[in-house]
């Protein structure tokens, strides 16, 4: 009979135990975790404390009771443990009830996770400056949120977002304060201003690009102190600065960490260390797009790769994969998916890649309520996909969904144009935004159509050379139009040909981009030099928008 120790449960820990007693009833399995809960819905925490989920308990997936009663597995909480002698296979636990003990094992499981980062800023320690990782944190908040008029949220991920919806939704005055230019780090920046815009729409007060310098507790709140030299007042903080591996006890023991922490694993999960294995948040993975080693704490990979160490240790030979990071994420009324690799780290790998930026609707347009959502592809020369963003109302993660399954299928652009899709008026379209931006991405490469980001505009300012064709109609130029502007109507070019320069190079525009293709078509084939805009004028408006910040 083989004995386990599972260190941690939630997502990778309670999965490897619970996969494990199914395929071994007869193995000895303890798991350890140093709070009170051993399994509960990490991400549904800020949705107990804004009320949206109004049950404490629906937020506690397994108690050990159930996994003491359903899958025979003695669970400990309140027991912390500190160290691990592997030589001798054997861990030290400091229990709240026991005290400081030992356990022999035959296998060890470490999932602890990951935990709030407190960068040493004068004041954090402060009583009213809150994290949020556990249920214990969420009793915190939530015994005071009644309670509060103004809330600061320190960083702009998705804690941080979805704590700022959440606070907001409860009529409180939320600032949220993100050292970064943008908020949510997956999306890029021609994107995410969409989303800052919503949160300020809803009333939320966005501080962009500025960090926190200290913190000052008073008797009527506090004052968040910012680089920049401004000053923010509220009743509590929430610090959300991101999260770093809870491994301090597995220093020194011999397991192998990366340079910020996180446990080191070969495909099956195993630490350098034979019958040790690891898994969740608290480990270092490789990245499925571009094969560099990283860290992405997200459920679903924590998952699989519980699921996968129990596999192992029962004698299956089972690989992790690597990661995607696939995501998903509400802000108010918008949805915001992602997988992949975006421009960001493309750019700081030196890998070179194409982008396509579409504007469809959601489902048919003849069909009532059908909303536009705005999809980017981003791929490279060979047609493989680099990875993929998108944001709407509805219907956006479910295109995501797909292109995350042909990433991990390994397959191109070209699949994407030969994807069959279910189709009916309320749901979709005959060719859905997934063909969609395939046959895009297919122009590109066929050399049918050459694309510049919107981006690239601020870099022709004054060159004579390069013009910036709208091909709009007249009412929907005189609601914006770009500076320096030519405009010609798409129904009028072929007639007005004779009025353009071929000695030009024209970058063509219409609102989302379809009308910009049929332009960019004419034109080369009537001799001249021409690109398309990728996103159209929509995508120009969504880069411009500047969060008013603290003017208001």
């Amino acid at each position: 009979m083989k004995k386990v120790l599972i260190v941690g449960g939630v997502a990778a820990g309670a999965s490897a135990a619970a996969r494990l007693r199914r395929l071994d009833e007869s193995a000895e399995i303890i798991m350890f975790e140093k709070g009170e809960y051993i399994s509960f819905a990490n991400c549904g925490l800020p949705y107990y404390i804004g009320g949206v989920i109004e049950d404490r308990e629906d937020l506690l997936v397994a108690t050990p009771e159930l996994m003491k009663d359903r899958f025979n597995i003695d669970v400990r909480t309140n027991s912390e443990v500190i160290s691990i002698n592997y030589k001798d296979k054997k861990i030290s636990i400091a229990s709240k009830d026991k005290g400081i003990y030992e356990e022999c094992f035959d296998y060890l499981v470490l999932a602890p996770g990951a935990k709030p980062l407190k960068p040493n800023i004068p004041g954090i320690e402060s009583k009213k400056v809150y994290t949020l990782r556990n249920v214990e944190d969420t009793d915190k908040i939530k015994s005071v949120v009644d309670e509060v008029k103004k809330a600061i949220v320190i960083g702009g991920g998705y804690i941080g977002v979805e704590m700022a919806e959440n606070l907001r939704e409860k009529g409180i005055n939320v600032t949220l304060v993100e050292a970064a230019p943008h908020i949510l780090a997956p999306f890029d920046d021609d994107l995410i201003p969409v989303a800052e815009k919503q949160m300020e729409d809803k009333g939320v007060k966005l501080v962009l690009g500025n960090g926190v310098t200290a913190f000052k507790e008073a008797s009527d709140g506090i004052e968040v102190e910012l680089r920049s030299g401004d000053k923010v007042k509220g009743d509590i903080v929430i610090a959300a600065i991101g999260v770093t591996p809870d491994t301090e006890f597995i220093r020194n023991s011999g397991i192998e960490l990366g340079p910020r922490g996180h446990i080191l694993v070969n495909e099956n999960m195993e630490t350098n260390i034979k019958d040790i294995y690891a898994g969740g948040d608290a480990v270092e993975v490789v990245d499925f797009v571009n094969n560099t080693k990283t860290a992405i704490p997200l459920a679903s990979p924590a998952n699989k790769q519980g699921r996968i160490i129990a596999d192992n240790i029962s004698g299956t030979n089972k690989a992790y994969k690597k990661t995607q990071g696939t995501t998903v994420i509400k802000v108010f009324d918008l949805c915001l998916a992602a997988t992949g690799n975006n421009e960001r780290i493309l750019n700081r790998l030196n890998i070179p890649y194409k982008v396509a930026i579409i504007h469809p609707n959601n489902h048919a347009g003849y069909y009532p309520g059908a909303v536009q959502i705005t999809l980017k592809l981003i791929f490279n020369d060979e047609g493989k996909i680099l990875g993929a963003q998108a944001l709407g109302y509805e219907g956006v993660e479910k295109r995501i969904d797909v292109i995350a399954a042909v990433i991990r299928l390994k397959g191109t652009i070209y699949d994407l144009t030969e994807m069959e899709l279910s189709y009916a008026p309320p749901f979709g379209s005959a060719k859905d935004p997934v063909n969609f931006v395939g046959y895009v991405a297919e122009n590109v490469l066929t050399e049918k159509s050459e694309l510049v980001h919107p981006r690239e505009l601020k870099n022709i300012k004054g060159n004579e050379n390069i013009v910036v064709l709208d091909v709009r109609t007249n009412s929907e130029r005189e609601r914006g139009a770009v500076d320096g502007s030519i405009h010609i109507n798409v129904n009028e070019l072929r007639e007005k040909l004779n009025t353009l320069d071929k000695n030009k190079e024209y970058w063509i525009h219409c609102a989302v981009g379809i009308r910009a293709y049929v332009a960019e078509r004419i034109l080369k084939q009537n001799g001249f030099k021409c690109k398309n805009i990728t996103g159209g004028f929509k995508s120009i408006l969504a880069m411009n928008y500047t969060p008013k910040g603290l003017k208001e």
